[in-house]
């Protein structure tokens, strides 16, 4: 593919072994690199070029003038920024990780001279490592990239054409939008999960062997490694903090309601009428237009395009395809 950047891939777990899988279908150079011996073997096996080293892969992206991407876990993102530093000063870089404010700090106390673009794939299963991947994970998923005043437009630019050849479609939001959406979706989910399973367990033998679907969907992804649930859930503290107490209130008024009148019908009615929101929203019509990126005002508009749940489906050009 003539005039698409490289990508190196740091860390080859679920969704960046996902990454580098997708990106060699859609046929760009990709290779990665990973401290982990099982998963850089398994990506070996499979035909998939794994650096012995870090500071390998990372020369290599700044020989090819490649999208570096950090795909590790939040505790192991300064560090990693360190070797990107030391190796790849001036990449393009973007990363996987499920919280965006500390990493953008990160990045710009640690690795100011690349051109970042936060990313975070809305994609994943409750198993982990590189056998858990596969290059269709990301198709027709939601994948967040940020949008600050400090956002080189054009790195943007090229990391968006990566995220659309990898299947995905884009939300633009700003670091902080972005963290405090996923506390109420992704990360608040798996703390309500973890406390369902916990109480059900607590249950005894009896509760477990009556336990159905209800029971098993509502706990899925408890299944995920507990040191990734709280890598991101305590790196998104204050907008998680936001989200347990809207959370709280609610089981407090529904335990209010049903001490009191037996009744739970406000709190049924209004969960019913949340999960007809989403349905309303997966299955709208919507129009169809063109963001020109070269605008003094692109910014502004990729905010407000995904502020109304507007994505990104094509390039052309100086252009963005909304759809």
């Amino acid at each position: 593919m003539c005039g698409v950047r490289p990508v190196c891939v740091i860390g080859l777990g679920l969704i960046g072994g996902s990454l580098l899988r997708a990106a060699s279908e859609s046929g760009r150079q990709a290779w990665g690199f990973t401290t982990s011996t099982v998963d850089a073997d398994a990506a070996t096996v499979d035909g998939f070029q794994v650096e012995s080293r870090v500071d390998g892969a990372l020369r290599l992206a700044a020989q090819r003038d490649a999208i570096v991407v950090i795909a590790v876990p939040l505790p192991a993102v300064d560090q990693t920024l360190a070797a990107i530093t030391a190796y790849a000063p001036e990449c393009v870089l973007t990363d996987v990780v499920s919280v965006k404010g500390p990493v953008e700090m990160s990045v710009r106390q640690g690795a100011p001279r690349t051109r970042y673009v936060g990313g975070h794939p809305m994609a994943g299963t409750a198993s982990s490592g590189w056998a858990a991947g596969s290059a269709g994970l990301f198709k027709d998923a939601s994948w967040v990239l940020t949008v600050e005043d400090e956002t080189d437009l054009d790195a943007w630019r090229d990391v968006a054409r990566l995220v659309l050849d990898c299947g995905a479609q884009i939300v633009p939001a700003s670091a902080a939008g972005h963290d405090d959406a996923v506390a109420r979706i992704s990360h608040l989910p798996h703390l309500l999960a973890a406390v369902l399973a916990a109480v059900g367990a607590d249950g005894g033998s009896l509760s477990l062997a009556l336990a159905a679907g209800s029971y098993s969907d509502g706990t899925r992804v408890a299944g995920t490694r507990p040191e990734l649930v709280r890598a991101m859930c305590e790196g998104n503290r204050g907008p998680l903090l936001d989200a347990v107490d809207d959370a709280l209130g609610r089981l407090g008024a529904a335990r209010g309601a049903l001490a009191s009148t037996g009744s739970l019908g406000a709190t049924v009615e209004a969960g019913h009428q949340g999960w007809q929101a989403l349905q309303n929203y997966r299955t709208a019509e919507r129009p169809h237009s063109r963001i020109d990126l070269s605008a003094p005002d692109t910014r502004e508009t990729l905010l407000a395009l995904g502020e109304r749940g507007g994505r990104i489906v094509g390039l052309d050009g100086d252009f963005a395809l909304t759809g």
